[in-house]
């Protein structure tokens, strides 16, 4: 349930902007587009007269180009008076990629609002709509959207639903609780274009997308403590041809393993190595794993980026 008090400051601030700057996450997934994309077409529809823009440091990848405003997604900002920001699906500043060269508008300081489902979110907006029991963001939007009493569009409608399909992984996730499908159904009614959601994101694949995986598949192992681990060097992706955004999805295939406690996919990117996390488990949290390497998400869910790259080792062991 969201706060009313918090949903109030959060109009209260939205009603004396001028431009409103919506921000998401760096190496953007379903949820923070559709988060992104709805939150300035709900602005926008709401405050004639303002200026929305959308930014995020990283392109829009081509799975998602058929959402609303998507090509209005730029990573370039310059704060000025006036400005609000709408941070979403963000937990804290250093996920965006602008907390070091624009700090200001981090913290609280500055007007903003943030928009967000991770347990581990730092409260550094002025106004925080954290809800960690929601399957996504965009599942938090529909709320406030219903209970600032917006009108959501088939646009802003097939926009939400997108965050909310693709964080509960078309929901067959652990997170598809009887409230997702409410919401889904909610934006079924608002004319949310569930075909073409389902199409570009779930039944399409680019050739360098299936290499690539074909890769991740080929690499796993199986680790003492019940892992399924795979990793992608640099020169994975540039033998298949794919992008970084075309990993997407595969860490799905390799928490399929029957019997394992986790899976984790290492990937480099351009000096960093990131790491995904998954369980099927109760017993498991995966956030706690990855709070050891500076990272966070969510109990099945998690992920971390750390400085360096990827160093094969192979170990041998002699049974008697």
């Amino acid at each position: 349930m969201l706060d009313t008090k918090s949903v109030t400051r959060a109009m209260e601030i939205l009603k004396k902007a001028k431009r409103v700057t919506c921000m998401c996450h760096r190496n953007p997934d379903g949820d923070a587009l559709g988060a992104i994309t709805g939150a300035a077409q709900l602005v926008e529809a709401n405050f004639p007269g303002v200026i929305v823009s959308l930014a995020c440091v990283d392109p829009v990848p081509p799975t998602f180009s058929f959402l609303p405003f998507a090509q209005r997604v730029l990573a370039e900002i310059n704060p000025t008076d006036g400005d609000v920001f709408i941070f979403v699906d963000a937990a804290e500043p250093k996920l965006t990629e602008y907390h070091e060269r624009f700090p200001q508008i981090f913290g609280g300081a500055w007007p903003s609002v943030c928009f967000d489902h991770h347990p581990t979110n730092t409260q550094f907006a002025a106004v925080n709509i954290v809800v960690p029991d929601a399957s996504s963001t965009c599942e938090v939007l529909v709320d406030f959207a219903d209970l600032a009493g917006w009108q959501l569009t088939p646009d802003i409608a097939t926009s939400l639903l997108t965050g909310v399909y693709t964080d509960t992984g078309g929901l067959l996730h652990s997170n598809t609780t009887a409230r997702v499908y409410r919401t889904v159904a909610r934006l079924l009614r608002s004319g949310a274009a569930q075909r073409m959601i389902v199409t570009h994101v779930f039944r399409t694949a680019k050739l360098s997308t299936l290499r690539l995986w074909g890769r991740v598949l080929e690499k796993i192992g199986v680790t003492q403590e019940r892992g399924a681990i795979s990793a992608l060097t640099e020169e994975d992706f540039r033998a298949t041809g794919a992008e970084y955004s075309e990993l997407t999805g595969a860490i799905d295939y390799v928490n399929a393993i029957p019997g394992m406690r986790f899976s984790l996919i290492l990937s480099e990117r351009g000096g960093k190595v990131k790491g995904s996390l998954r369980t099927l488990r109760d017993d498991v949290d995966v956030s706690k794993m990855a709070a050891t390497f500076q990272g966070g998400g969510h109990r099945k869910a998690a992920g971390f980026a750390l400085q360096g790259k990827l160093k094969p080792e192979v170990r041998w062991k002699v049974e008697q």
